[in-house]
């Protein structure tokens, strides 16, 4: 039996612990109602509910966004300090940021050598290494 991108929405929030709300079932189809991964922002997934006819304010998706990064659905990755994206895939991975375009991309993880970190201050630990390559398109 097929599973309509509704039910894998729910079945994902489920699987996670997450109450699924009829807001956040909404939002959560569109995060992984096909099988891919994604890369969105807050604006970009506010404007494909709206493209889809759904009534959710912007505050909600960022609640929503934030409410499923604590279930560890989501993994945020934040570019220029102040634009943050979400990841549908929360592996560890490096990511292209396309300057041109404002787009972020998976990089091949397979081709990533971190050969060492600098020791954590003390008091500390690392708690995660994020890797953002930033590109343009050459002129």
């Amino acid at each position: 039996m097929t599973q309509t991108h509704q039910e894998i929405g729910t079945r994902w929030l489920e699987d996670a612990g997450v109450r699924p709300t009829r807001q956040r079932v909404t939002l959560a189809h569109l995060l992984v109602g096909d099988g891919q991964h994604r890369h969105v922002t807050a604006e970009s997934l506010f404007d494909a509910a709206k493209g889809q006819g759904e009534s959710v304010s912007l505050a909600t998706v960022y609640n929503t966004l934030r409410a499923f990064c604590e279930a560890g659905l989501l993994q945020e990755v934040t570019v220029d300090g102040s634009k943050s994206y979400f990841d549908t895939n929360t592996h560890d991975h490096p990511h292209f940021f396309w300057e041109d375009d404002g787009m972020l991309t998976d990089a091949p993880s397979d081709q990533l050598v971190i050969s060492g970190l600098p020791e954590a201050p003390h008091g500390a630990e690392i708690a995660s290494v994020d890797v953002v390559i930033r590109l343009r398109r050459k002129a």
